[in-house]
């Protein structure tokens, strides 16, 4: 079939969802020899056995959009009874997991097995009470089953590593997980595999931490052993308040996580980083230092380590106005140097 032809043919009869199923594709009149020319002319992709979508619609989605039309492919081409967890359940919450891997995970009431579930999903073997199960109202036609959002949080920090399982727990918080839940399910001993490690995510998490910038420097500050920070501490400036992501008063120093949501997301770019260098401008004629870092710092935890000491090593007040003119007590000029006033 000419590369015209199976354009419009596609265009023409492709149902108003981004991800299809083989059945409602042929329903819409899209069989499977249209289907497989489709994927062999990179017009479709078949994103899991039975479901598709069109190449243009999936690459001009982010990769976490892509790792949500997984799980919708998964869950329009396997029915409604799956459950949803972990990784699979914060996305679904709305939460942004760290390098959690695309994998589509379902938890079940006995030991799945692996070769059965898919290339695409981890299913986790597990009983789950009905109240740690919760129907969503999903981005596409049908509700969707998924692990409570404490469950989710308690699961997640089970399977991963610490770093990664506090950026979904800060997350969950601010969606509403609540703490007491989570520190039942360590009192009362439901989970045996993996406490130790919940036990520390429960510890570590915050919500205050905004992004997941903001939290694994926050984890990265506290394994390297540098305490004291206040989260979204404000300052009084001429200028206004400012607020830093992390702040030691007493020494006054801010530690800033430059995230591109910062500069994109609510006003136009040049007028957030105008006014946003003005304020630290304030800041710093009153003796504040302010240390930027991006996500490639994350990586490099002894440059963090080295900017954040050399700061709070610094005598505050360190800074000084300019000699002013002292008379002595036999009469005679003298200088003195004036702090900067410690407001």
């Amino acid at each position: 079939m000419q590369s015209r032809k199976l354009d419009a043919l596609i265009s023409m009869h492709w149902p108003d969802t981004v991800i299809a199923t083989t059945s409602e594709l042929a329903r819409h009149g899209l069989g499977d020899r249209v289907l497989t020319q489709g994927v062999r002319a990179g017009k479709l992709i078949r994103v899991r056995r039975g479901a598709y979508i069109r190449t243009y619609d999936w690459r001009q989605r982010k990769p976490w959009d892509q790792d949500l039309l997984r799980i919708q492919a998964h869950h329009s081409s396997t029915g409604r009874m799956n459950v949803y967890s972990h990784t699979g359940a914060a996305r679904l919450y709305g939460c942004s997991p760290w390098d959690g891997g695309s994998s589509v995970h379902v938890t079940t009431p006995f030991t799945p097995a692996q070769a059965s579930s898919g290339d695409d999903v981890t299913a986790h073997g597990g009983f789950l009470e009905p109240w740690e199960i919760v129907e969503l109202q999903a981005p596409w036609p049908r509700p969707v089953r998924v692990t409570s959002l404490e469950r989710t949080v308690v699961d997640c920090a089970r399977t991963m590593d610490v770093e990664r399982a506090v950026v979904i727990a800060d997350q969950a918080l601010r969606r509403g997980a609540d703490q007491q839940l989570l520190q039942d399910y360590v009192d009362s001993g439901r989970i045996t595999r993996g406490v130790r490690r919940v036990r520390r995510v429960l510890e570590a998490m915050d919500a205050r931490s905004e992004s997941v910038g903001e939290t694994r420097t926050r984890v990265l500050l506290d394994t390297l052993g540098i305490r004291g920070a206040v989260l979204q501490l404000d300052v009084d400036t001429p200028l206004g308040r400012y607020r830093g992501d992390f702040g030691w008063k007493d020494r006054r120093v801010i530690l800033e996580f430059d995230g591109r949501a910062k500069y994109f997301d609510y006003a136009p770019t040049d007028e957030v980083i105008f006014n946003e260098r003005r304020r630290e401008k304030a800041l710093l004629d009153n003796d504040w230092q302010v240390i930027r870092i991006a996500w490639e710092d994350l990586s490099k935890p002894w440059d963090v380590e080295r900017k954040v000491k050399a700061a709070l090593e610094r005598r505050p007040y360190e800074r000084r106005k300019p000699a002013v003119p002292l008379l002595g007590s036999n009469g005679t000029a003298g200088w003195q140097r004036v702090p900067v006033g410690r407001g």
